[in-house]
């Protein structure tokens, strides 16, 4: 995974290029958003995400929510 630099210490929020197994940092920033809770999530702590939607999750739990909201048949 792409390390934070440390010289970059912005409190602002960081954009990525989320890849399957991997992301990239396009803007620098400390944080992303949860895609389903909107709850910041430091990007040292950063496990779940979708490479598909391009979304960062919080939890396991927000990534299955997520994905059961976008498959869901009417």
């Amino acid at each position: 995974m792409n390390t934070p630099d440390p010289r970059f210490t912005s409190e602002a929020e960081a954009r990525l290029d989320y890849q399957s197994a991997d992301y990239r940092v396009l803007q620098h920033g400390r944080y992303v958003r949860c895609a389903v809770t909107k709850e910041p999530i430091l990007l040292e702590d950063l496990k779940y995400w979708s490479a598909e939607r391009q979304e960062a999750y919080a939890s396991p739990e927000a990534a299955l929510k997520r994905h059961l909201d976008v498959t869901k048949r009417p």
